[in-house]
């Protein structure tokens, strides 16, 4: 098993950055398709970015250009780094591992506790 932890949610300005991390322990992040969820309040789970083992990423097309996810193997450590913010990203951030990369969000394993974004005017 693998635990997630994220962190580095907070208020920000539209226009402005944040960098989510998310720590995992127990196993190796290099091992498994990682990924970051969002929802919004009243709003379906969505991907956001996904980086699968062999290291290419893929980016949800509202976020396309504006957010990079990346991971650091050595300090077993997945990121979401986000410029550009806007109104519409408010959400609830959660980094998801799982070992495929291919099926619906509620088939992924392992969950970190969420981390709240929120993109004011």
């Amino acid at each position: 098993q693998v635990q997630l932890v994220e962190s580095g949610g907070g208020s920000v300005q539209s226009g402005g950055s944040l960098r989510l991390s998310c720590a995992a322990s127990g196993y190796g992040i290099s091992t498994y398709c990682m990924a970051w969820f969002r929802q919004g309040s009243g709003r379906e789970r969505e991907g956001v970015a996904t980086v699968v083992r062999g290291g290419s990423t893929f980016y949800a097309d509202s976020v396309q250009g504006r957010f990079t996810i990346s991971r650091d193997n050595a300090k077993n450590t997945l990121y979401l780094q986000m410029n550009s913010l806007k109104l519409e990203d408010t959400a609830i951030y959660y980094c998801a591992a799982h070992t495929t990369c291919a099926g619906a969000w509620k088939n992924w394993a392992y969950w970190g506790q969420g981390t709240q974004v929120t993109v004011s005017s």
